[in-house]
C-alpha cells in the first residue's frame, strides 16, 4: 500500500514538472525563439537558468529608421511658441553683447593671473618667506586658476562662434 502511494506521488510530481517546463529558449540578439532550426541558422545562444516571458507587441512609429528619429528631434513641437525674426535677431545681439563682455572680463582676469604668476616665480608673501610649502601651494593654485581661465575663455569663444 505504501509503495502505491509513493509511486502515485512520484508520478504526480513528474506530471506537474513536465507541465510547467518550458521548451528550450534561444536568444538571437533582441529576439527569442524556441525553434531549434531557426536558432541554429541565426547562431543564437541557449538561455538557461530561468524562465522567459515574451509579450508580443508592435514597434512604435518611427522606430524603424534612425533618420526619421533624428529629424523628429530636430524639429520643434507644433504647439511651441513662435518667435518672429526681429525678436530673434535682437535676442542674438543681446547674447553676443553679454558673451563679449564675459570674454573681456575673462581676458582681463587672465592678464592679472599671468602677471601675478610671473612665469612660475611669483613674489613671496609675508608668511611664505618662512614656509616654502605655502609658497608652492600658492604657485600651484595660480597655475590651476590660469588653466581654468583659459578653458573659460575658450568656451566663451565657442559660444560666440555659434551665434549667427
Amino acid at each position: 500500500m505504501k509503495l502505491h502511494l509513493v509511486t502515485a506521488a512520484v508520478w504526480t510530481l513528474w506530471a506537474l514538472g513536465t507541465a510547467n517546463a518550458q521548451d528550450r529558449i534561444y536568444r538571437c540578439g533582441n529576439e527569442y525563439t524556441n525553434q531549434v532550426s531557426e536558432a541554429r541558422a541565426k547562431d543564437c545562444k541557449l538561455i538557461s537558468g530561468g524562465s522567459v516571458t515574451i509579450v508580443q507587441g508592435t514597434k512604435p512609429a518611427g522606430a524603424a529608421s534612425g533618420a526619421s528619429k533624428a529629424s523628429a528631434s530636430a524639429t520643434s513641437p507644433a504647439n511651441a511658441p513662435k518667435v518672429d525674426t526681429a525678436s530673434q535677431k535682437a535676442r542674438d545681439a543681446d547674447a553676443r553683447l553679454i558673451l563679449e563682455s564675459e570674454l573681456k572680463k575673462a581676458k582681463d582676469r587672465h592678464a592679472e593671473l599671468l602677471k601675478e604668476y610671473n612665469n612660475g616665480e611669483p613674489e613671496r608673501l609675508g608668511p611664505e618667506t618662512r614656509n616654502n610649502q605655502k609658497y608652492l601651494d600658492r604657485v600651484a593654485s595660480l597655475k590651476d586658476a590660469i588653466a581654468r581661465n583659459e578653458e573659460d575663455m575658450a568656451s566663451i569663444q565657442r559660444e560666440l562662434n555659434r551665434l549667427p
